[in-house]
């Protein structure tokens, strides 16, 4: 308890053999940009129940992580178009991949989500229609994701370029 008499953790790891040409085209590019950019990080595979090796979900920890995130997830957003790009010109097809540092994406869709929820209750108290700061088209689909199912509440996206931004009127 609290690390008082503990003996250091055993990890096991094991190597995930995959002949998924996507999977080693992302691997070898996310390396070597994490290389190039002379971080200390480490980039892990994460596999759960509904994995799907055509459309792989990678994690990157380490000391640098912050410097990857960037501000408000703008170098992370960046970083992730551009091994989209590489790898979809490398396997000359589509690649529809994840790539999140230290959970930050997870994080970040899950205050989203409570957001879209929160807003959508001040809208139904209200009866008034409520602007969101402009977002990135990933975070505004989070926002339309969590609400397409309440009954009370719609949302719709306006504006053009880095200004869009989600509004949610209620119905």
């Amino acid at each position: 308890m609290l690390g008082i008499g503990s003996e250091p953790a055993v990890v096991e790891v094991s190597l995930l053999e995959s002949k998924s040409d996507i999977t080693k085209a992302t691997t070898e590019t996310i390396n070597k940009i994490l290389a190039l950019l002379q971080v200390s990080c480490v980039l892990n595979m994460n596999i759960d129940d509904n994995a799907n090796i055509e459309s792989p979900n990678f994690e990157i920890e380490g000391e640098d992580g912050g410097l990857l995130i960037g501000r408000k997830g703008e170098t992370l957003r960046s970083l992730q178009i551009l091994v989209k790009a590489i790898v979809n010109h490398k396997i000359d097809s589509y690649v529809n991949l994840n790539i999140d540092v230290e959970g930050y994406q997870k994080r970040r869709y899950n205050s989203l989500k409570s957001l879209a929820s929160h807003s959508a209750m001040q809208v139904t108290k209200t009866g008034r229609p409520i602007t969101l700061n402009p977002m990135p088209p990933n975070e505004r689909r989070i926002i339309h994701l969590s609400l397409q199912d309440n009954p009370d509440v719609s949302s719709e996206s306006y504006g053009y370029g880095s200004d869009r931004k989600v509004k949610i009127n209620p119905k």
